[in-house]
C-alpha cells in the first residue's frame, strides 16, 4: 500500500464496553485496540459470544439499552478533513447521526430485519441520501438506482419500486450493501454478512465486496466466525476471545503461524481439502466461551487451553507482546514471536 492507503481510517484504542445492571457495571469487552487503513480489510474473528458484534455496534454508537462505551477512543478519519472520536459523541444528537450512514456504513447478517417491509427498496435507500445531503428526491432516487446497478441488481430503476419481500435473500443483501454505500462512507462494517446465505450467493456477495473495496478504496471491518471467508477477504486478522483481542496480524502470518493457543484451536477446528487423504482429524475446541457475567480469572482462555500453566495463567491477565505487525496476549507470546 502507498502512504495514503496506510493512513488509518479507523483507529480503536483501549475500547471497553460495559453493561449496567441493578448490582453495578459489568465489563463486556476490555482494552480492545485495532486500526484499519484505507482500502484495507480487517477481519474480526472468534466464536459466538466473543464480543465481535458488540464491538461493531459500538463503533456507530448503536449499543442496546444498558450497554455503553466505558472507555477508549474510536477515531474516524476520512483523510479529507474530517476527524472525530466517536466514543465522545454519545448515542444521540446531530454529531453521531451525521456519521451513521454517511461516513460509516453497516451491513448486517439478516437483511430482511434491516429493511422496513412497508416501504420500497428505493424509498429506504433514497432516504439515507436525503437525511445526509440537501438534494431533491429525484436526485436521491437516481443515486439509489446507480448503487443498485453497482451492486449487481437487475433492472435497478424498476427495482426501486419493489418491496423487500419481493427480493431473494441474495438480492436483499445486495440492496443493503447499496444502502450502506449510497453516501460514500469511508468505512464499511460488515457483521456476518454472508452467514444466512447459501454457498453460491455467499460467493457472489464476497466477490461484490472485494470489487467495491478495489474500485472505491474503502476500508472494511469484516466480522465473521468463518475462517474460510477470512482467507478470501482479509488483509489482517484480529482474533477476539471473551471480550479481548488475543492475537492480531497479517492474514497469511496468522494462518501459517498462529501464536495464541486459541487461534491454533480455531484453525485446527476448520475442515480442509484433503483431510481424509492425509489422515487429518478435525479437533473441536473443548468447553465453551465463558459467561460474560462470570468470566474466569486471569487469562480468559486458560480453562480450555492445552498450553495453560497453572496457577500462573489463572492468577493474572497475560502480558501483551508485539513485533513486526504481530500481537499476541499470552504468557508464551515472547517465545512464539521469537520462533
Amino acid at each position: 500500500m502507498d502512504a495514503v492507503a496506510e493512513r488509518a481510517v479507523l483507529g480503536v484504542t483501549g475500547l471497553s464496553i460495559g453493561l449496567r445492571t441493578g448490582s453495578g457495571e459489568i465489563p463486556i469487552t476490555e482494552d480492545v485496540s485495532f486500526s484499519i487503513g484505507r482500502g484495507e480489510v480487517l477481519a474480526l474473528v472468534g466464536e459466538s459470544g466473543s464480543g465481535k458484534s458488540l464491538t461493531a455496534l459500538s463503533l456507530m454508537q448503536l449499543l442496546g439499552a444498558n450497554l455503553f462505551v466505558a472507555q477508549g477512543e474510536i477515531l474516524l478519519d476520512d483523510g479529507v478533513g474530517f476527524s472525530a472520536d466517536i466514543a465522545k459523541l454519545g448515542t444521540r444528537g446531530k454529531a453521531i447521526q451525521s456519521i451513521r450512514g454517511a461516513r460509516m456504513g453497516m451491513i448486517f447478517q439478516e437483511p430482511m430485519s434491516s429493511f422496513s417491509p412497508i416501504h420500497t427498496i428505493g424509498q429506504q435507500i433514497a432516504e439515507v441520501v436525503t437525511v445526509h445531503e440537501t438534494v431533491s428526491r429525484k436526485v436521491a432516487r437516481a443515486r439509489a438506482a446507480e448503487l443498485l446497478e453497482k451492486v449487481g441488481i437487475p433492472d435497478p430503476v424498476g427495482s426501486l419500486d419493489r418491496y423487500p419481500s419481493e427480493f431473494s435473500g441474495g438480492m436483499r443483501q445486495r440492496a443493503m450493501i447499496a444502502r450502506a454505500l449510497v453516501c460514500g462512507p469511508s468505512l464499511l462494517i460488515a457483521d456476518e454478512p454472508t452467514t444466512a446465505l447459501d454457498v453460491t450467493i455467499q460467493g457472489q456477495i464476497l466477490e461484490l465486496l472485494r470489487s467495491l473495496r478495489r474500485d472505491i478504496g474503502m476500508a472494511i471491518l469484516f466480522i465473521t466466525h468463518d475462517l474460510g471467508v477470512v482467507a478470501q477477504m482479509a488483509d489482517r486478522v484480529a482474533v477476539m476471545y471473551s471480550g479481548r483481542i488475543v492475537e492480531s496480524g497479517p492474514v497469511r502470518d496468522i494462518f501459517r503461524n498462529p501464536l495464541h493457543p486459541y487461534t491454533r484451536a480455531l484453525l485446527d477446528a476448520v475442515p480442509r481439502l484433503g483431510d481424509i487423504d492425509r489422515g487429518r482429524r478435525i479437533r473441536p475446541i473443548s468447553g465453551s466461551v465463558p459467561n460474560i457475567f462470570d468470566p474466569p480469572g486471569g487469562c480468559r482462555f486458560h480453562p480450555r487451553c492445552p498450553a495453560a500453566v497453572l496457577p500462573r495463567c489463572a492468577a493474572a491477565m497475560p502480558p501483551r507482546f508485539q513485533s513486526d505487525g504481530r500481537m499476541v496476549e499470552c504468557i508464551h507470546g515472547d517465545k512464539a514471536l521469537a520462533g
